[in-house]
């Protein structure tokens, strides 16, 4: 069986750069991708909007053509699946990694479809396969979703919206300009900061007028099939009438994937150890790149300032010859 020179854990705007620079200094290597290209990208919101503006999200150097500032969602599907195909990217898509494991200085890679050997890791898979649960009674009811893509299947129902994230605030606002009742479930004291700049006047004034109802240090404590319980600052429970609930209350990475794999994770953030000049964890030759890097701490790794990875990892791979 052949020993590739790097395999990468991961598909997405990284994991995709990674291949480019490993492809610019002659190293076989093969990425391995459980969804589609680009999955977490496609799996966003419909008429998902970057904060970033194009030059931003370019990987390789390759210019991201955009009309618009600020491009979405199918923009970026273009672009990085068109660099795929036009590159041809050596990449298994639909196959999942399901183990990691090092003999003799050479990682044997167990998926769901085959096995490969490699002498150098990328783990880039970002944190968007694992909802962050709420853990309270009903919160696995089909009502439920922690994925939102598009309005148009909420319109006239009676949806709460948790958080006030990029995602809560388009989801909330999005239903309810489709007809929805739309009751927003806060834990904080007001909209995040991190709200799109262009978009944070938008709910707050919905909120204002009163056409947005948001609960402002509340939180869910039970779902049922047809209302929703929940307990207001003054420490009261409330129940209201409910169809669905969109939870947006972000997502994590595969923490148990990355310490099986023998990756050590620090303090209350579960932030994976690697070596900030070169991404090398504590597994020699294992290296992470792109948002995975940030354990817990989802906020702290985008496209714009991760691309830097795959240069430092390929080159210390290239310098460890």
């Amino acid at each position: 069986m052949e020993i590739l020179d790097i395999l990468i854990v991961g598909g997405g705007p990284i994991g995709l750069n990674c291949a480019l620079e490993a492809q610019n200094n002659n190293l076989s290597y093969i990425i391995i991708e459980k969804g589609t290209i680009v999955n977490s990208l496609y799996n966003y919101p419909l008429y998902m909007r970057f904060f970033s503006t194009a030059d931003k999200l370019e990987i390789a150097e390759i210019p991201f053509i955009s009309a618009a500032p600020k491009p979405g969602r199918q923009e970026a599907l273009e672009y990085y699946q068109g660099i795929a195909r036009q590159r041809n990217l050596n990449i298994k898509l639909y196959e999942k990694v399901l183990q990691i494991s090092n003999k003799d200085g050479v990682f044997e890679i167990q998926t769901s479809k085959s096995r490969y050997l490699a002498k150098n890791v990328v783990i880039s898979t970002g944190f968007y396969d694992m909802p962050n649960m709420m853990n309270i009674p009903g919160e696995h009811l089909p009502k439920v979703k922690h994925y939102y893509t598009e309005p148009y299947p909420y319109a006239r129902q009676k949806i709460v919206v948790v958080g006030s994230s990029n995602s809560s605030v388009d989801a909330a606002l999005e239903t309810y300009r489709k007809g929805a009742e739309v009751t927003m479930i806060i834990r904080h004291s007001e909209i995040s900061e991190n709200v799109k700049y262009w978009v944070k006047p938008d709910i707050e004034n919905r909120i204002a007028e009163g056409t947005i109802t948001a609960h402002f240090n509340a939180q869910i404590t039970e779902i049922k099939e047809r209302s929703v319980l929940f307990r207001n600052e003054k420490g009261e429970i409330h129940e209201i009438e409910n169809d669905f609930v969109l939870a947006m209350t972000g997502y994590l990475p595969d923490f148990n994937f990355l310490k099986d794999a023998g990756i050590e994770l620090e303090n209350d953030c579960l932030k994976p150890f690697y070596n900030p000049e070169t991404m090398e964890t504590n597994v020699k030759n294992l290296y992470l790149a792109g948002v995975v890097c940030g354990g817990k701490d989802t906020h702290l790794w985008f496209i714009e300032n991760s691309r830097i990875h795959a240069k430092m990892i390929v080159q210390d791979i290239v310098a460890e010859g």
